[in-house]
């Protein structure tokens, strides 16, 4: 191992206190697709929020310049995949952090669907279509309206606390 720690992680003191903060917040990890079977893309999010109501929304901080906001725009929709606890590869590929060599739906089952790419071995997902992007803060907060859900019996979905992937404890 050439360094015991991460050489560009920033010092303690020179953390920003919201993103420490954001960092304390248990967060389910997700993989949004969008596009067609030629132009497709996808990004791992774990900074979403889910607005039931008529019609339900999802809300998604999405950095203005990743390809999925300029996809999702342009097709008008997108669909939102639970990750499971054992899909760390998977979220690793579309956050840009594990080489994808042929690029990161080389070996992802999916689907073609309206909405986009769908993932066979993902079965909880959000299909959306698109409704608004703005940009906040450095980032920026893309809504789409909840056209259809599936749902399986997931019981062990991946979390996303302090900089790392972890599991749900077994409690009560």
């Amino acid at each position: 191992m050439i360094h015991s720690e991460h050489p560009f992680k920033p010092g303690p003191d020179d953390r920003d206190p919201a993103r420490r903060f954001r960092g304390r917040l248990a967060a389910a990890v997700t993989v949004v697709t969008s596009g067609s079977e030629w132009e497709r893309t996808g990004l791992t999010i774990s900074s979403l929020l889910v607005i039931e109501g008529e019609p339900a929304l999802v809300h998604l901080v999405v950095g203005p310049t990743t390809d999925l906001w300029g996809t999702a725009a342009e097709t008008g929709r997108f669909i939102v995949h639970v990750c499971r606890h054992d899909d760390n590869r998977l979220a690793d590929v579309f956050a840009g952090l594990a080489p994808a060599p042929g690029g990161m739906f080389t070996n992802v089952a999916t689907e073609q669907t309206e909405w986009g790419p769908a993932f066979i071995d993902l079965p909880d997902r959000a299909y959306c279509t698109f409704q608004s992007a703005d940009e906040a803060g450095w980032s920026g907060l893309m809504v789409g309206r909840i056209d259809r859900v599936d749902i399986s019996d997931l019981t062990d979905p991946m979390i996303y606390f302090r900089s790392a992937y972890r599991r749900l404890s077994p409690g009560r």
